[in-house]
C-alpha cells in the first residue's frame, strides 16, 4: 500500500524538506502555456470560447515556440493573468515598459 505523500513528508529531513520546497516552487514558476492553462483549470475550449477562437487554434499556439507578445498578451488575460516583459542581467532585473499598453494601442 502506498503511504501519503504528507506522511514521506514528514521522515524527511528539514534541509530534504528545504531542498523539495524550492524545486516545487521553481516549477511553478516556470511552466509552458499548455500547462499553465491546465493549472488555472481551464480547458483548451474554455480558453478558446474567452478569445474567441476555435479551439485547434489554442492547441496550435500552446505548441508554439515564437510568437507576437500581444498574441502571448491576450492569452494570458484570458486566463485571468497579466503579462510582463522582464530582463534580466547578471546586476539585477528590469521590467521593459513598452509593451505595457500594448491592448490599448490604436492604429
Amino acid at each position: 500500500m502506498a503511504n501519503k505523500f504528507s506522511v514521506l513528508r514528514q521522515q524527511m529531513s528539514p534541509q530534504s524538506q528545504a531542498r523539495a520546497e524550492v524545486k516545487a516552487q521553481t516549477m511553478l514558476a516556470e511552466m509552458p502555456l499548455n500547462e499553465l492553462r491546465q493549472a488555472r483549470g481551464l480547458s483548451q475550449k474554455m480558453l478558446a470560447d474567452v478569445l474567441h477562437v476555435q479551439q485547434p487554434s489554442i492547441a496550435k499556439m500552446e505548441k508554439r515556440t515564437d510568437m507576437y507578445l500581444s498574441t502571448l498578451r491576450s492569452h494570458i488575460e484570458a486566463m485571468g493573468g497579466q503579462l510582463e516583459v522582464v530582463a534580466r542581467f547578471p546586476d539585477g532585473a528590469v521590467r521593459i515598459s513598452n509593451f505595457a499598453d500594448l491592448g490599448n494601442a490604436t492604429a
